[in-house]
């Protein structure tokens, strides 16, 4: 026992050398350590969320990931553990999802509580400075955080591809399913005038639609493969809905359009040219934003940073060092003003 707490004492402690940040011990375990990658839980408000923390030991402003779905998981989303050669990257399993607990309970569903979770892992971690990156569902929750009065400390925020307006969301996938032949998409309206999303046909249709605007590699990479093996259909249902078509969940009337230009840090948006969240979608949300960026992939779709992983990794890694250059400039003393 003694030496468990020892291990997540000195785990801690440097984190928070790293971050600046004090981190509450008592809603931390550590669960294994190799090197400067841990991983363990977090208590939250309904559970436990399990955490992987990368790069520990590095110097830079810890990088907080956000997984997409909802109930999808942070398996997808590793190779991001690359940029941990300049600062930590910290990884975790949304309530429900992968890793952490699964409480059957779906009040729990909502974008309050996982906003508030969000909190409880900086909090428990210690991070008090970050960059937060959100990918689509990852990316509502990473905005909705920000506006809820929780932006101390968030440097910048990365929206790859983020779910920001349901309706549009919506629109957006019926008109890339409008590309499709005729018989694809009375397959998919078939299936959601009778809730039969398990039939053959209907699972076919939707391999088709992913392979064109969720993921372009083929084979998928084997990270993408485990995400979907692990996703939580209860959180997806309780939250979206049957289909990417359909929002009949808690986020049906999520919209925070007319909210972006409350955002107090720098945004950078991704998305690929055939993403889901298509390029002219992301060019109008970033038209809302005053001073934000968008980079678009070509060729690559709503996992881009799978599809163009060096040139995703390049775009994210310049947007965080450009921040802190200005962080320092900011700092300067004009010569003759005094220390």
């Amino acid at each position: 026992m003694l030496l468990i707490f020892l291990t997540v004492a000195a785990v801690l402690l440097a984190l928070c050398t790293t971050t600046g940040g004090t981190a509450d011990r008592s809603n931390v375990s550590i669960t294994k350590t190799e090197g400067d990658t841990h991983e363990g839980y977090v208590d939250v408000t309904g559970g436990r969320v399990w955490f992987r923390i990368v790069g520990a030991d590095s110097a830079g402003t810890p990088l907080l990931v956000l997984h997409g779905g909802p109930g999808a998981t942070h398996d997808y989303l590793e190779p991001l553990a690359a940029l941990a050669d300049e600062r930590p990257v910290v990884f975790y399993d949304q309530l429900g999802c992968g890793n952490s607990d699964r409480p059957d309970d779906p009040a729990l569903w909502t974008v309050e509580r996982y906003v508030k979770e969000v909190g409880e892992v900086r909090d428990a971690l210690g991070l008090r400075r970050v960059h937060l990156l959100g990918q689509s569902w990852g990316g509502a929750l990473a905005v909705e955080y920000v506006l809820s009065n929780k932006s101390d400390g968030v440097e910048s925020l990365i929206l790859s591809a983020p779910l920001l307006d349901a309706d549009r969301w919506v629109a957006d996938q019926r008109a890339h399913l409008a590309a499709f032949p005729d018989e694809m998409q009375e397959v998919v309206r078939e299936a959601e005038a009778t809730g039969n999303f398990d039939s053959p046909e209907y699972q076919e249709a939707m391999a088709t639609y992913y392979a064109r605007h969720v993921c372009r590699t083929d084979p998928w990479p084997e990270c993408l493969n485990r995400t979907f093996e692990k996703i939580s259909l209860p959180v997806y249902l309780g939250m979206w809905g049957p289909s990417e078509f359909t929002c009949t969940g808690t986020l049906r009337t999520f919209n925070v359009t007319g909210r972006l230009a409350e955002i107090p840090v720098p945004v950078l948006f991704t998305c690929g040219e055939h993403d889901e969240a298509p390029p002219a979608t992301m060019a109008h949300f970033q038209r809302l934003v005053p001073g934000s960026e968008l980079a678009v992939f070509e060729g690559a779709s709503h996992e881009h940073h799978l599809e163009e992983t060096d040139a995703y990794l390049a775009a994210v890694r310049d947007f965080m060092r450009l921040r802190k250059r200005e962080a320092l400039s900011s700092c300067e003393v004009p010569e003759g003003n005094g220390a």
